[in-house]
C-alpha cells in the first residue's frame, strides 16, 4: 500500500523534531526478522501485531450491539459489519504504514504535528474511548464469570482488577509471548462460535443477503442507532494507535526497501486477523439472528439473556457454556490489549513514561469505578446498557483518530515517497466522511429525542 519511487530514504521535515524515548522503548526493535530465507518465514516473523489489533474487534462490547442487532433485525445488519470491517482493515494499513515509516505512532505524530492544547484534547478523548473500552471488557469478564461460575457480578468486576498480574508477568517475557496467549485466545472464541453457528443451523440464503446493504439502513433510525454502536464497537479509535506502535517491535531494515517489505507483511498479518474478526462478529449476530430473531425473540440485547435462551433454542447446554466461555476469552484478551493501548497513548500525547502497573492500575480504576456504581444501584440490567452505551462513545471519538491518520498518510512531507497514492487517499477521505456523518447523525438523534 505505498507508492514506489526512489531508493533513497529522505527525513520527512515535519519529524526532525528528534524523540526522547521510542514507542514502547523496551519492546521497540526487540524481536529479530530473518533478512534471507523464504516469503513465508519473513511473514511469520512479522505476524503477530494484527491479532493484538484484531481483538479489539471482537471485545464484549461487540457482543451486546450484535446480540441486539440480531435479535431485533435478523441478519440485514451483516452489511454493516462487513462494511465496518472493510473500513477497518483500510484504517489499520495506514495505522502500521504510519509506524514504519516514521518511526513514530499515532499519539506521537498528534504530539508533533499540532499544538498543545488540540494535542492534549486528543490525549483526553482517546483516554475516554479507552475508558470506555476497558469498561466493556470488565463487564463483559464479570458476566462471563457470573456465568460459568455463579460468581456475583460485582465480585466479578472486582476480580478483573486483578489482570493487571498477568500483563506484568507477559511483558517480562517479551512480546512473542504476549502475541501467542492471544492467539490462543482468539482460537479459542473462533472455535467456540464455530460450534454455536452449527448448532444454530442458519438459513445460508438468508445469511449471504444479509451482506448486502439496504436502504433502510440509514432510514430506520432504530436500526441506524444499533449500526452506528456496530461501526464504534468495530473500528476501534485505541486500535489505530496501537498499531502503529507495535509494528516497531520488529527489527526491519531501515531502508526504503526494508520499510516497504515491513509495510507488506504487516498489512498481510493485519487483514488475515481482521477477516477472523469478521468471522467471529458476523457469528455472534448470525446465531442471535438464528435462534432469537426466529423465535420472536425482538427484544434480547443482554449477553447474560442470550447465555441462559440459547440453550433451549438449539437443544444443547453445550451451546451456552461455549457462548460464556468465548465471552470469557474476549474479555481477557482485550485486557491485554488494552493495557498496551494506554501505555502507548498516555507516553506518546504527553512524553512521560510510566510504570505499566500503575499506568494498567489507573486505567482499571477508571473502568471499574463507574462498573461498580452501576452495578449496585442499578444491578445487572444497568451495566448490560452500559455496555451499550461504550460503544456509543467510542464511535463518537472515531472522528478523532481517524482525520489525522489520514492526514498524516496522505502528507509527502511526513511520508516522503511512502504517501498514500491517489486511490487510497479518496477511499481514506470517504471513510474519514461517513464515519463523521454518521456520528452527526447520531448525535442529532440522542439530542432530538
Amino acid at each position: 500500500m505505498d507508492n514506489t519511487g526512489s531508493n533513497s530514504s529522505e527525513k520527512p521535515k515535519t519529524w526532525t523534531k528528534p524523540k526522547r524515548r521510542s514507542s514502547l522503548a523496551e519492546l521497540n526493535h526487540s524481536m529479530k526478522v530473518p533478512h534471507k530465507g523464504s516469503v513465508f518465514r519473513k511473514f511469520l516473523a512479522f505476524a503477530g501485531p494484527g491479532y493484538l489489533v484484531a481483538v479489539g474487534y471482537m471485545d464484549p462490547g461487540n457482543w451486546a450491539t450484535d446480540i441486539a442487532g440480531g435479535a431485533r433485525f435478523g441478519y440485514s445488519l451483516l452489511s454493516v459489519i462487513l462494511i465496518s470491517n472493510i473500513m477497518a482493515v483500510l484504517l489499520q494499513s495506514l495505522s502500521s504504514k504510519l509506524g514504519i515509516v516514521t518511526g513514530h505512532d499515532l499519539a506521537q505524530a498528534c504530539r508533533n504535528h499540532y499544538k498543545k492544547p488540540v494535542a492534549v484534547g486528543l490525549w483526553v478523548l482517546c483516554e475516554l474511548a479507552i475508558a470506555a473500552c476497558d469498561l466493556a471488557e470488565v463487564i463483559g469478564s464479570a458476566i462471563a464469570l457470573k456465568l460459568l461460575f455463579g460468581i456475583p457480578l460485582l465480585y466479578g468486576v472486582m476480580i478483573t482488577a486483578l489482570d493487571v498480574l498477568l500483563i506484568l508477568l507477559l511483558q517480562h517475557k517479551g512480546f512473542r509471548a504476549i502475541e501467542i496467549l492471544v492467539i490462543i485466545l482468539i482460537a479459542t472464541i473462533g472455535a467456540c462460535f464455530a460450534v454455536d453457528l452449527w448448532l444454530a443451523k442458519p438459513n445460508a440464503g438468508s445469511v449471504l443477503a444479509g451482506f448486502i446493504p439496504t436502504a433502510d439502513l440509514i432510514t430506520d433510525q432504530q436500526k441506524l442507532y444499533i449500526a452506528i454502536a456496530i461501526l464504534g464497537a468495530t473500528v476501534m479509535p485505541h486500535n489505530l494507535y496501537l498499531h502503529s506502535s507495535i509494528v516497531q517491535t520488529r527489527q526491519y531494515e531501515n531502508t526504503d526497501e526494508g520499510k516497504r517489505e515491513a509495510i507488506r507483511f504487516s498489512v498481510w498479518d493485519s487483514t488475515i486477523a481482521l477477516t477472523l474478526a469478521l468471522f467471529i462478529n458476523a457469528a455472534i449476530l448470525i446465531v442471535s439472528a438464528a435462534t432469537f430473531h426466529k423465535a420472536g425473540m425482538t427484544e434480547v440485547a443482554e449477553i447474560s439473556d442470550a447465555y441462559h435462551m440459547l440453550s433451549p433454542l438449539v437443544g444443547t447446554a453445550v451451546a451456552s457454556i461455549l457462548f460464556a466461555v468465548a465471552l470469557l476469552a474476549s474479555g481477557q484478551n482485550s485486557t491485554l490489549t488494552g493495557t498496551l493501548a494506554g501505555q502507548i497513548v498516555m507516553e506518546g500525547f504527553l512524553d512521560i513514561k510510566l510504570p505499566s502497573w500503575l499506568r494498567r492500575l489507573i486505567t482499571r480504576l477508571i473502568a471499574i469505578i463507574p462498573a461498580v456504581i452501576v452495578t449496585i444501584i442499578a444491578g445487572e440490567k444497568g451495566t448490560e446498557e452500559l455496555l451499550i452505551l461504550s460503544q456509543v462513545i467510542l464511535s463518537l471519538q472515531l472522528p478523532f483518530a481517524v482525520i489525522p491518520l489520514v492526514k498524516f498518510t496522505g502528507d509527502p512531507k511526513i511520508m516522503g515517497i511512502f504517501v498514500n497514492p491517489a486511490w487510497i487517499k479518496i477511499s481514506a477521505w470517504l471513510v474519514s466522511a461517513v464515519i463523521v456523518v454518521l456520528n452527526l447523525f447520531l448525535i442529532y438523534q440522542t439530542f432530538a429525542g
